[in-house]
């Protein structure tokens, strides 16, 4: 059993940047790939990023890759997502999530989800 646990999210004007954190309790954190997903007011969940148990594989959705930018501190049992840029329309509730398969995009293959953090950009 993993528990997730979410924060930095809050208010930031456009252009500026947000730190995530994603803090991981429970056994065999390093045994997880793990990923950030996003949903807006309105609309379905969508994959952000993702990396895989070691650290060294990541994954980006294209709307994001050259503005975000996903690590994990294994010994700390945290995942983060480093979010520049930002744009209002990544304003939207992130969830970490955690999963024993290297399906990066897929919500399915994660086994446990995070509450959310809320994340607003104004324009």
């Amino acid at each position: 059993q993993v528990q997730l646990v979410e924060s930095g999210g809050g208010l930031v004007q456009t252009g500026g940047s947000l730190r995530l954190s994603c803090a991981a309790s429970g056994r065999s954190f390093g045994n997880y790939h793990m990923g950030w997903f996003r949903q807006a007011p309105g609309k379905e969940r969508e994959f952000v990023a993702a990396i895989g148990a070691s650290g060294i594989s990541n994954y980006y959705a294209d709307s994001v890759k050259t503005r975000f930018t996903i690590s994990r501190d294994n010994a700390k049992n945290t995942v983060f997502l480093q979010m520049n840029s930002l744009k209002p329309e990544d304003t939207a509730v992130y969830y970490c999530a955690a999963g024993a398969y290297w399906l990066p995009t897929n919500a399915n293959a994660y086994n446990y989800w995070g509450q959310g953090t809320r994340v607003t950009v104004s324009s």
